[in-house]
């Protein structure tokens, strides 16, 4: 189920912030189209007369499609936090994949991609993307954007399965439960070595699957840090840290702010 940003903004670094300048719509994608998608997201602005306004973002550990200033780019894996400047009045649409969702499509091991950037036309074509960035920019509103690019990821659908398909189902679990943090216990759930769980990650999602635990994990304090006073320490223990000395030092080496002041800025915006 795709939940609002009010309720899951995992990957947004202080969206209260944010969502006082811009919207974020999402939507889900249809039942075939949803083996390699988890969702689509629409961003809307009016900054008019307005200083502009810097948006950090520490994605998910997926690929994300995005149309935007005329240009559709496939944004790999990232390792960073990343930042989208808004000015004026404008639209975006995103294809969010699954966890190793982008695979099929890649023609390669997704660790090639990751911090990378490319045209999505280097992967569907100049023509069909030229064609699908116009009806898309057409759209009268986000339900259309997102409608329109469903249909052409339906047309693009692989019809065999694929081995990363299962990859992505094991990643969507870390997602669910950041309590789980071992990656032995992980590779376990899938019947191979730690080793052999770590190239699969490189070829699959892009990254190791510890950094994908971890990362994970970072999401869940910062949501937690949205909400009411939290107490670190009982939150360490929970997320599998060895002491809050660990999560703060983490959680700082991420945003540049320990959580505790991280918490107060979310709450001031």
């Amino acid at each position: 189920m795709v939940r609002p940003v009010e309720r899951d903004a995992r990957g947004i670094i202080a969206p209260d912030v944010g969502l006082t300048r811009f919207r974020l719509d999402r939507y889900p994608p249809s039942a075939q189209v949803a083996r390699f998608v988890d969702r689509y997201w629409v961003a809307t602005w009016d900054l008019t007369g307005q200083d502009p306004f810097t948006q950090r973002v520490f994605a998910h550990p997926v690929v994300n499609a995005v149309l935007a200033d005329g240009a559709f780019t496939v944004h790999g894996v990232t390792t960073r936090i990343g930042a989208r400047t808004l000015s004026g009045a404008g639209r975006a649409l995103g294809i969010m994949f699954r966890p190793a969702g982008f695979r099929p499509f890649a023609g390669g091991s997704m660790a090639k991609l990751r911090d990378r950037t490319l045209p999505f036309a280097d992967v569907f074509g100049a023509d069909a993307v030229a064609l699908l960035a116009h009806e898309v920019t057409a759209a009268a509103d986000p339900v259309g954007m997102a409608a329109t690019a469903d249909r052409f990821l339906d047309s693009q659908m692989p019809s065999q399965v694929w081995e990363s398909e299962a990859t992505s189902a094991l990643v969507e679990k870390v997602a669910a439960d950041p309590t789980f943090v071992r990656v032995d216990a992980l590779a376990a759930l899938c019947a191979l070595t730690p080793r052999q769980l770590q190239r699969r990650f490189a070829d699959h999602v892009g990254i190791g699957p510890k950094a994908t635990i971890r990362r994970y994990r970072f999401y869940e304090a910062a949501e937690r840090a949205r909400g009411a006073d939290v107490d670190w320490a009982d939150l360490a223990a929970e997320l599998g840290y060895s002491d809050q000395a660990h999560l703060t030092r983490e959680f700082s080496a991420i945003v540049g702010l320990p959580p505790s002041r991280y918490a107060r800025a979310c709450r001031a915006g």
